[in-house]
């Protein structure tokens, strides 16, 4: 099975009220419809541009804009549905910090053309989260994403830095791996592409990155951002040669449009140079002090 997949290298935009957002956001989503995209992929935070929308005491407020914008959150998933509805088309929609029995936590909502279908939390928090923002890590629950091509699963940002999440997702049925971004630096951008391009390796899947760019300086939560959107898939038969599947130009405020077929990835499991997904599978992965359960939701 093939789908075309679009991963946005995403500019923090100011906007004017809520009204002249949802507009900026679906010319976004025609933009990646005009190229034949099937799922749409947003980056981390790219939702922390509705901050711009509030006084200037809420946006030099990084605590109060989490209340704030969840407050803004049904009316934000009202946006996405209708423009999956309406284009008939896959989107994950940038992460929103919501609270989750009355603790922020950083969430990827997920949208078809049926609705809202799911949501991935993050479960690692970097130290900006944890230390100044006061963003917890998420319920440890995994969910797995069935469309009519396949089958994906989330990785948020940090997540995608270590290889518990992947491995249980890909043993779940996930070909593809989506890791939506927002970093700050080129370090920051580059461990986040080396661990997506590891987790490609280990479970000879494809994972595939978005990621804020440029400059928010009103915001003092992503006032600047460096990152570029990324394919990636193991380096085994009939996949390039080191793994790289597709990249853009870092900066560059745009869609990355790339065709995945999944059957590549089935024949180097069965066949491949090497297992790294069978080998993989003799690793037990979980977590020290909690649980990690699955959730299965139909696009």
């Amino acid at each position: 099975m093939n789908i075309n997949i679009a991963a946005a290298q995403y500019p923090i935009s100011e906007h004017h009220d809520f009204a002249a957002w949802a507009k900026h956001t679906e010319r976004w989503v025609q933009r990646a419809m005009q190229q034949n995209a099937q799922l749409l992929l947003f980056p981390e935070y790219g939702s922390m541009e509705l901050v711009s929308i509030f006084p200037e005491h809420i946006k030099a407020d990084l605590h109060t804009q989490v209340n704030v914008l969840d407050t803004l959150k049904d009316d934000f998933c009202t946006v996405f549905a209708q423009l999956a509805q309406k284009y008939h088309i896959g989107i994950v929609a940038p992460s929103l910090p919501v609270l989750h029995h009355q603790k922020p936590v950083n969430r990827a909502f997920v949208f078809s053309p049926k609705g809202l279908v799911g949501y991935q939390d993050k479960f690692f928090m970097t130290r900006f989260e944890n230390e100044s923002w006061g963003i917890s890590s998420g319920v440890k629950q995994l969910s797995v994403f069935e469309a009519d091509w396949g089958k994906f699963g989330i990785q948020i940002c940090y997540d995608v830095e270590f290889p518990i999440g992947s491995q249980l997702l890909a043993q779940a049925g996930a070909h593809v791996i989506l890791a939506p971004s927002c970093t700050e630096t080129i370090r920051g951008a580059t461990r986040v592409h080396i661990g997506a391009r590891a987790r490609a390796l280990e479970n000879q899947c494809y994972t595939v990155v978005s990621q804020t760019v440029g400059e928010a300086l009103w915001s003092p939560a992503v006032d600047i951002n460096y990152g570029y959107a990324g394919f990636y898939a193991t380096p085994d038969k009939n996949l390039p040669e080191e793994g790289i599947v597709a990249t853009m130009q870092a900066q560059k405020a745009d869609w990355l449009v790339t065709n995945l077929d999944l059957r590549l990835l089935e024949a180097v499991r069965t066949d491949g140079q090497v297992f790294n997904y069978k080998d993989q599978q003799q690793l037990a992965t979980k977590l020290r002090y909690e649980k990690i359960d699955y959730v299965y939701l139909r696009l």
